[in-house]
């Protein structure tokens, strides 16, 4: 099924802030016709039962009552209804009359209304509605006389029934009222909402701008803090989270900086004495077979060291080129296969030991010394730490999405043990090594690290990886057209 996409906070603010009016204009509505309506149908309940009782009681009758009589006071009552004209029924023994004289009798005068008047001999009355659902008030008062101090009955009842109908046509119209003034009443919520939300999102909004600025490197970004609320509280943290960073990322520069300038500063410094030495090493070298066994050994041992001292700061100084950001690309038009061939003859590799799949017209414009320096690292590392042969595979393969022109992918496999899983995501790191024991190694240990920044220099990527049967493999894939 798909998934809904949540609601926004603006939305929500709203749908809150409408949802509360809702339930306080309905919450109120219904109490207030709960109100009313008691109080007008209380109203008109006592207006006609007092009304009646009273009549009843000013009643002058001659006992035993005939039908005559007992018609001539049921009409008599007829004529003082209050507060509307009402239908009075009377009931005496087996007569039974009333003021309409087709109806004798009423279908909305209860059996339970006529049992508590005759047992009870009070006033009691009734709200019920007729087989059509029109509403009445039912009143019966017994007619009663005094003797020695008592009340006796006479036998008679006498009946009222008052429509309801103008008090419920007047709660509907309540109701009606209240119904259509709850629309205009949420849509002029929804003014008061806006302002709210509006006064909430706002920080919110400074907030995620800010937040992104900083996302994009600028750390000097504050908001600024109005009020004293939670949200100004919320403003005022992020702007003293901001400056912590901003002093923590600027101190870390600073030593970046300063580690930098001394890797260069080093490494330049070097290279004269070196130079020199190497020079010294080299005729000493030469002179080395006319001197006895130990001293010989002696010489080619500083011979090495020093030649490892030179590789060590010529690679220093190429890493701080990378890391000061003034390494450039000289580019050319290169034949692929034509330059993997140059690269493994100028280091003696083009023996059985390295085993290469070229094919013919594959071209890209890439710089060349960077590609030689690239391909040599790979390849003298796989043959040093992994095992011959070495197997290099070119080919092109056309671009994703998104990118542009065509790919050269070349990969670098040997046939060694493969990398370790807990070395591989450490495998470019600088001055990393896989044995922790080998505290000595032929390289500088910077050559993976100059390697990939090489490949990122011509917009490519470097991945290290083991083969389907074992052995190291690493992919280049970058584009076909380097940009400088």
């Amino acid at each position: 099924m798909r998934r809904i996409a949540p609601l926004g906070l603006r939305t929500r603010l709203i749908a809150a802030f409408l949802l509360v009016a809702a339930i306080s204009a309905v919450t109120t509505a219904a109490l207030t016709y709960q109100q009313a309506r008691n109080a007008i149908l209380k109203q008109t309940q006592d207006t006609a039962v007092s009304t009646l009782r009273d009549q009843v009681e000013q009643l002058e009758i001659r006992l035993p009552l005939d039908q005559a009589e007992l018609q001539r006071v049921v009409i008599e009552l007829g004529k003082r209804g209050k507060p509307h004209p009402w239908i009075v029924f009377g009931e005496y023994g087996s007569l039974r009359v009333s003021t309409n004289p087709d109806t004798p009798t009423s279908g909305v005068i209860t059996d339970d209304l006529r049992e508590k008047v005759r047992r009870h001999d009070y006033t009691a009355f009734q709200r019920v509605e007729d087989e059509r659902g029109k509403p009445w008030l039912t009143v019966g008062v017994p007619a009663v006389f005094q003797h020695n101090g008592f009340k006796e009955s006479t036998g008679a009842v006498f009946f009222a029934s008052v429509p309801l109908s103008t008090e419920r046509q007047t709660v509907e119209a309540m109701v009606d009222a209240a119904q259509q003034g709850a629309v205009p009443g949420l849509a002029i919520a929804v003014v008061p909402a806006l302002l709210a939300a509006r006064s909430v999102l706002r920080p919110v909004r400074r907030l995620r701008t800010a937040a992104q600025r900083m996302g994009r490197g600028q750390l000097d970004t504050r908001i600024e803090v109005r009020g004293a609320d939670e949200l100004a509280g919320l403003a005022r943290t992020f702007n003293e989270t901001a400056g912590a960073l901003e002093r923590s990322v600027e101190d870390l520069r600073q030593a970046e900086v300063r580690a930098r300038r001394f890797a260069s500063d080093v490494s330049h410094e070097l290279r004269t004495p070196l130079a020199g030495m190497l020079a010294v090493t080299e005729v000493l070298d030469e002179d080395a077979e006319s001197l006895d066994a130990d001293t010989a050994k002696a010489l080619r041992l500083i011979s090495a060291e020093t030649g490892k001292l030179a590789v060590l700061v010529e690679d220093l100084m190429e890493i701080s080129r990378f890391d000061a950001r003034a390494a450039e690309l000289n580019l050319d038009d290169v034949d692929i296969a034509e330059a993997v061939r140059k690269t493994l003859e100028r280091r003696h590799w083009d023996d059985d030991r390295v085993i290469t799949e070229l094919p013919d017209e594959v071209r890209a414009r890439l710089d060349p010394r960077r590609f030689d320096v690239i391909l040599a690292n790979l390849v003298g590392n796989a043959l040093r730490h992994g095992g011959a042969p070495v197997r290099i595979t070119v080919r092109t393969a056309p671009a994703e999405d998104g990118q542009d022109g065509d790919r050269l992918v070349i990969e670098v496999a040997d046939s060694g043990p493969g990398i370790a899983p807990e070395v591989l995501p450490h495998i470019f790191d600088r001055f990393f090594k896989a044995d922790a024991a080998r505290t000595r190694s032929a390289g500088s240990g910077l050559g993976l690290a100059i390697t990939l920044e090489n490949v990122h220099l011509h917009g490519g990527t470097l991945l290290a990886g083991n083969g389907p049967s074992g052995g190291a493999v690493f992919t280049i894939d970058m584009p076909v057209e380097a940009r400088a």
